[in-house]
């Protein structure tokens, strides 16, 4: 009984994989034993670029300076005022920077490419 068990899982075994080298698509095809696939893997490295973006390092601001009045005496009793008090603004614009920072522009990828010549087999 085991050994009908063991004939008939080896030749379950042996159908599934002629038919899968049937659905493959390679019909009486032959590989010498070199040249075991008509495709190679090819490998693309990443793609980056540089690239170069202006930033704001200090935003610009207003200062103001502020200047007391001025006041000087003209006669003994009688003090006067010579300038009034003010403000000047000082208008500090903001400072940029460039910055260089680096991008993916396309990831590394791998696929296959067909072989034009095998030299070991001659395909």
């Amino acid at each position: 009984m085991s050994r009908t068990l063991a004939i008939a899982f080896a030749t379950a075994v042996a159908a599934i994989s002629m038919t899968s080298a049937a659905s493959a698509g390679c019909y009486n095809c032959y590989a010498p034993p070199p040249c075991t696939t008509c495709y190679q893997p090819q490998y693309v490295p990443p793609q980056y670029r540089t690239v170069d973006e202006t930033v704001m390092v200090a935003p610009g601001s207003t200062v103001a300076h502020r200047t007391p009045a001025q006041y000087r005496t003209v006669m003994v009793p009688q003090t006067v005022m010579v300038a009034p008090p003010s403000v000047q603004y000082e208008h500090i614009p903001p400072q940029y920077a460039t910055r260089q920072r680096v991008e993916m522009v396309s990831p590394g990828y791998s696929y296959y490419a067909p072989v034009t010549r095998c030299a070991s087999c001659g395909y």
